[in-house]
């Protein structure tokens, strides 16, 4: 009996997902195919008719949600708006909240795994790049200024995102921890012009009711 419509598609989305979640807790060299295979219930002899190999996986998992609008893997409680006009403070509190932070295996791939990619081939670098210049394209987009994106600072804000969370990962001390995350977010809204936080009729802000973020 022939498999439906869309099966194929499916499965490989469910084996990208599987070897997100491994890469992210426990690195790209620590996970075998056999265990990313069991995840999603396959043999490993089933893994090369949706891959080339585990190097052509691991390009696909350093998708991320600003190239992939099927992507799922956001975190309880955050909403990232990509179509709003004030999508920059939006993704600096997502990547720096309470939620990311914890959620190890859901983690945007860009603050789990920079080191494994840095060791890697070219084709793994050409996608955390594509995703790296796709988040700076939509930080531009809330910091025009005279008509003209800011890309430098688009850029400054990035990176310090990314490496704030990936810094504050390290961290043994749990309140050190969220002291990192909480000055990393600050500086990054300052630097966008973010820190003044527009008020509704009631005194609260609009956009603290919209992102339950820590």
């Amino acid at each position: 009996m022939p498999y439906p419509t869309g099966h194929r598609a499916a499965v490989k989305k469910n084996i990208i997902d599987s070897a997100r979640k491994l890469f992210n807790r426990h690195g790209f060299e620590s996970v075998s195919l056999s265990r990313i295979m069991a995840g999603v219930g396959l043999t490993h002899g089933g893994f090369y008719s949706y891959f080339k190999s585990k190097s052509d996986l691991y390009a696909e998992v350093l998708g991320c949600f600003f190239t992939d609008p099927q992507w799922k893997s956001c975190w309880e409680g955050v909403q990232v708006d990509l179509s709003s006009t004030d999508v920059g403070p939006q993704v600096v509190r997502a990547y720096l909240s309470r939620q990311h932070f914890e959620d190890v295996e859901n983690s945007c791939p860009m603050v789990a795994l920079p080191t494994d990619v840095a060791r890697s081939g070219i084709s793994a670098k050409r996608a955390f790049e594509t995703v790296f210049k796709a988040m700076v394209s939509v930080l531009e987009r809330s910091l025009v200024e005279k008509g003209r994106p800011r890309r430098t600072t688009a850029q400054s804000i990035a990176a310090l995102s990314i490496g704030g969370m990936v810094v504050a990962r390290t961290m043994v001390d749990r309140a050190f921890a969220d002291e990192l995350r909480a000055a990393c977010t600050a500086v990054a809204l300052n630097l966008g012009g973010w820190n003044k936080k527009s008020k509704s009729k009631n005194g609260k802000s609009k956009r603290s009711r919209r992102l339950r973020l820590a």
